[in-house]
């Protein structure tokens, strides 16, 4: 939706396959304890898309979205995907953005896809990995108010839009 708004042209393979494993390194079966959760799903993309007969080239390209989602800002002339997938998880987590999506846009979304506890629990595997890996950029998120940004998201409110 973003994308089309601001006419960003992107390849939806690479796009769909990290926004589906972005998370993974945050759930207990594919957690990293020496490496970041971005870092971890990285990797576990990078073995789906040569499983899925990628190119190595390509497998590390959706290595490199997920990881760089949790960096700073990518322009999206420089790195399409990795600013699509910065954007649609900065809405979704912490509620950045929300000019950018209509009221009618949060409403669908909500009703496809109800948060049912989301915050709290992305709260809870943030604040663990910001325990066990100090030097992450989620150690950095939880040092800087995610826990507010969080409480604060639009997106937790339950109310209409």
């Amino acid at each position: 939706m973003y994308g089309t708004a601001h006419g960003i042209a992107f390849d939806d393979e690479l796009y769909c396959v990290s926004a589906l494993l972005h998370d993974i390194g945050l759930t207990e079966p594919f957690d990293s304890h020496r490496a970041p959760f971005e870092e971890a799903g990285g990797h576990l993309a990078w073995v789906f898309g040569v499983a899925a007969g990628w190119p190595a080239e390509r497998a590390a390209r959706v290595g490199e979205i997920i990881v760089l989602h949790m960096r700073d800002d990518v322009s999206p002339a420089t790195d399409p995907e990795s600013h699509l997938l910065q954007v649609a998880t900065s809405w979704e987590v912490v509620g950045r953005r929300p000019e950018e999506f209509s009221p009618e846009a949060r409403a669908e979304m909500l009703a496809r896809h109800p948060r049912l506890g989301f915050g709290a629990e992305f709260l809870a595997c943030f604040e663990d990995q910001a325990r066990r890996k100090p030097d992450s950029a989620t150690a950095a998120s939880v040092g800087n108010d995610v826990a507010g940004r969080i409480a604060a998201n639009p997106l937790e409110d339950r109310r209409p839009a």
